[in-house]
């Protein structure tokens, strides 16, 4: 057990802080003999002199330094565990399971946790990056708070949070723009299609697939991409994931007659908007202003925090 109590830690740097005794004194609202007491009994507990006199004043020794350097660290984490316990007084939930669909901007969900975490620094939050279904089937196990998805939900209402373009693209030296003329299904069947697979465990699904003759089936979008850039294959990617691309011609469109583009609305989705907690509430508060700020000329319904 430490014989020497934060309290008497918390005295030593008001001291320091306020260069004395008696400045220190009327800052934390205490007799300045009151610190002097606390700060002697310290010295003694440990064994090490903390502050020497410089004519009036104080200063810390070099142990004193180091000492409280230290210190100043417990009493952080106080001051940090006592913010958390008012908020949690206060109905605040430690924790924020977010799930979003890897169609999401990425820039935009960057800014939303960025200011989430900014406002609420002690709220853990678990971030599950889904596809298709995978959103969907947290929300209706019980195990995510929030769910951003290309999905409907049966049974929940969701809110418009962005539309997502997604373009027909592949390698400008892929064979189907070497066909140099406008394609269409008959072409794509011929080719091989890169698909990202559902991460739903129970009802997972084939959105988007053609049939074609091959196809690669990966997990996760930014693999998808790669293969893209690499001539792998064609296939269906969001906007917001390969403009940089695009712009630097390493995809190009593919000159659909049809179906070139698709647009998916993601929306929010609340497990239970009433019952969630006021973190719930600012998490989809700050993905809201994120696409606004982000993403100019969506439609979605704008707020911030």
């Amino acid at each position: 057990m430490s014989r020497v109590t934060l309290a008497q830690w918390q005295m030593l740097a008001a001291v320091v802080d306020h260069g004395g005794f008696a400045r220190a004194a009327e800052v934390v609202h205490k007799s300045p003999s009151t610190l002097n007491h606390a700060v002697h009994k310290l010295e003694q507990q440990l064994g090490v002199q903390v502050l020497e006199p410089v004519g009036r004043q104080v200063r810390l020794t070099e142990a004193g330094e180091m000492l409280l350097r230290r210190a100043r660290q417990l009493i952080e984490s106080a001051e940090a565990l006592e913010d958390v316990a008012g908020r949690l007084a206060e109905g605040l939930e430690a924790e924020v399971v977010l799930a979003v669909d890897q169609i999401f901007p990425p820039q935009a969900l960057a800014v939303a946790l960025r200011r989430f975490s900014a406002a609420y620094p002690h709220v853990r939050v678990q971030l599950h990056e889904t596809v298709l279904n995978g959103g969907i089937e947290m929300l209706y196990d019980g195990r995510a708070d929030l769910v951003v998805s290309g999905l409907a939900a049966q049974g929940f209402l969701g809110e418009l949070l962005a539309p997502v373009r997604f373009i027909a693209v592949a390698h400008p030296e892929h064979p189907l723009h070497l066909l140099d003329r406008q394609l269409d299904l008959r072409d794509l069947l011929r080719h091989r299609q890169l698909v990202v697979r559902d991460s739903a465990l129970r009802q997972s699904m084939d959105a988007g697939w053609l049939k074609a003759e091959q196809r690669w089936t990966v997990s996760h979008l930014e693999t998808s991409i790669d293969m893209v850039r690499r001539g792998l294959g064609f296939a269906w990617l969001p906007d917001t994931r390969i403009m940089h691309d695009m712009a630097a011609g390493k995809v190009k469109a593919l000159p659909l007659a049809a179906g070139g583009v698709r647009e998916i609305p993601v929306q929010l989705i609340f497990r239970d908007r009433d019952r969630a907690g006021p973190a719930t509430h600012a998490m989809a508060e700050v993905l809201h202003g994120a696409v606004a700020s982000e993403c100019p000329g969506s439609s979605g319904e704008v707020h911030s925090i």
